[in-house]
């Protein structure tokens, strides 16, 4: 249930716009673009205060936005601390996957979220990251978002609809390979489970549909039909890629 906030008494920092009267959905929509941008431009999660200033309102207000945002599976928080820590396809904290753009770079947690992050950042970027999780580095160089080392694949272990059972451990599993068979030794050795395997062209197809929006200042969750439907157009039509339609937005 949306509700109208009539918190703001200032401009918001986004193109001057007065923020009065917005919904729930408006203003956590806003606090998303925030911090995907903030992410984009530093590197690094904004600070509360500096969300706050951004969408002119108070920290608990932001903060309960925060909360918001975290139920609905839109970021994920410190635990035990209303600031933020994963906010797809961004991380906090050092992952195996970092994405270098000339002197910037980010920490993606997965080979999906890498590549959202050269959707959202374009042009020239390197991903640096290790085949299986394990000793071989590989080096992928993207270009507006397309990876030109086309020979390697990348794994799913499960399905995007129990993502969010334990979206730490989902993310860290979706890892480049050099080979659909070197998937199953893979799994057999780490008592891992064999999902999905697709070429690393169909995955950087996949995250420019899925993540292109993120910085958008309306952005919303896919909903399962619109999450679907992405998957089926980008090829993904086995029963792996069925969405549950009762559990909100993805």
């Amino acid at each position: 249930m949306q509700f109208a906030l009539s918190i703001f008494s200032k401009t918001s920092n986004l193109g001057g716009v007065a923020a009065t009267n917005m919904t729930q959905q408006q203003f956590d929509s806003l606090l998303h673009h925030h911090i995907v941008t903030t992410f984009i431009q530093e590197g690094h999660a904004p600070t509360n205060a500096l969300l706050a200033r951004k969408v002119a309102s108070s920290v608990d207000d932001v903060e309960t936005g925060l909360l918001r945002l975290q139920a609905s599976h839109g970021l994920v928080l410190h635990p035990g601390r209303c600031e933020v820590w994963v906010i797809h396809p961004f991380s906090s904290s050092p992952t195996h996957t970092w994405v270098q753009a000339g002197t910037k770079g980010w920490w993606a947690p997965c080979m999906w979220c890498a590549l959202g992050i050269a959707a959202l950042v374009k042009g020239r970027l390197t991903v640096h990251t290790r085949i299986g999780g394990e000793a071989e580095p590989v080096q992928i160089d993207v270009a507006d978002a397309v990876p030109l080392q086309t020979e390697l694949f990348v794994h799913f272990a499960e399905p995007p609809r129990r993502a969010w059972d334990n979206v730490h451990h989902f993310c860290a599993r979706v890892l480049p390979f050099r080979s659909p068979e070197d998937v199953g030794d893979w799994g057999r050795r780490h008592q891992l489970p064999l999902g999905e395997v697709m070429p690393i062209a169909q995955l950087a197809e996949l995250a420019q549909r899925w993540y292109s929006h993120h910085a958008d200042s309306d952005w919303e969750k896919w909903t399962p039909a619109q999450a679907m439907e992405i998957f089926r157009s980008t090829g993904l039509v086995s029963d792996f890629w069925k969405l549950d339609t009762s559990a909100g937005r993805y």
